[in-house]
């Protein structure tokens, strides 16, 4: 693990245990091993970070998705496989995800969203394409803007439950908004049986 690399684990560790608002660049060098000059020579501040972690974060969601869907499965069985890897590391990284979006919100990196997330929607685009070319879904639409919309909806759908709703019942609730999501895509996406 390189020095950047180094950085942005620790800064995860710490924002995690002690809030971002509480946390400052001494801390997170200090559970790093480096320097405080070496932290600057990589990130101005500790908000930049924000994006890092985000990358971070966008490709261990894509590594989970990648790892769940399976290549020869039906189409509607790919978005089922997605949805529910999408969940499960909703689940798993809540509070990450959440210091992401506070630590993103509040800093100019809010404009980098797009571009930390590319290689999610080119994989997911994929997906839409071999959909749309086996003729399993509509092509009135262009796979990169599907790609878009699906990752978004399944996205939000597991932040309500797991960022934003209390957590009694969540199992049952996060049972419930994956099959509503799944029905959603299946009228948006026209899929054919």
């Amino acid at each position: 693990m390189n020095k950047k690399e180094k950085i942005v684990q620790s800064a995860i560790q710490v924002f995690t245990e002690n809030g971002v608002e509480k946390t400052t660049v001494s801390h997170i060098v200090k559970s790093a091993g480096i320097a405080q000059g070496t932290f600057y020579l990589y990130f101005p501040s500790k908000l930049s970070l924000m994006p890092a972690i985000a990358e971070v974060m966008v490709q261990l969601t894509l590594k989970s998705v990648i790892e769940a869907v399976e290549e020869t499965a039906s189409f509607e069985e790919q978005m089922e496989q997605f949805v529910d890897a999408i969940f499960a590391v909703n689940k798993e990284h809540h509070e990450i995800q959440a210091m992401i979006y506070s630590g993103l919100a509040s800093t100019e990196h809010l404009k980098e969203w797009e571009s930390v997330y590319a290689p999610m929607y080119q994989w997911v685009s994929t997906i839409v394409e071999k959909g749309q070319k086996t003729g399993a879904i509509r092509t009135d639409s262009h796979p990169d803007q599907l790609a878009k919309l699906i990752i978004g909806l399944t996205e939000s759908a597991a932040e309500q439950i797991y960022l934003y709703d209390e957590e009694v019942d969540q199992e049952i609730r996060a049972t419930e908004q994956k099959r509503e999501t799944l029905v959603f895509l299946t009228y948006a996406l026209g899929y054919s049986n």
